[in-house]
């Protein structure tokens, strides 16, 4: 057997515990910004029933931004990081089939 065919056998498998993060790393910025308030006063007065802190409206604003941006921040990066995983793995069967071929 030759080195890159070896490289295979040292791959791990994803444990349930990977899977579960992975699953809920997809499913936690995707709820938030499916349940994400539209208006900043909606916002306000669910931080006010969650929390017990009051928020003003300016403040309830640029949570709701941020937030925006950290969801859709974080989904692109799951995105990125997924499309790479699978360009990895065809990139590695292409390269395992070039180099493992004897004559």
């Amino acid at each position: 057997m030759s080195a890159c065919c070896d490289a295979a056998s040292d791959r791990k498998t994803p444990t349930w515990v990977r899977r579960v993060r992975e699953i809920c790393a997809w499913i936690l910025p995707s709820a938030l910004l499916v349940l994400m308030p539209k208006c900043p006063a909606c916002l306000a007065a669910h931080v006010a029933l969650w929390t017990g802190l009051g928020l003003s409206l300016s403040t309830a604003t640029y949570l709701r931004w941020v937030l925006l941006f950290l969801c859709v921040a974080s989904l692109l990066f799951l995105i990125v990081e997924r499309l790479d995983r699978i360009g990895a793995i065809f990139s590695y069967f292409k390269k395992e089939t070039e180099q493992c071929n004897t004559k």
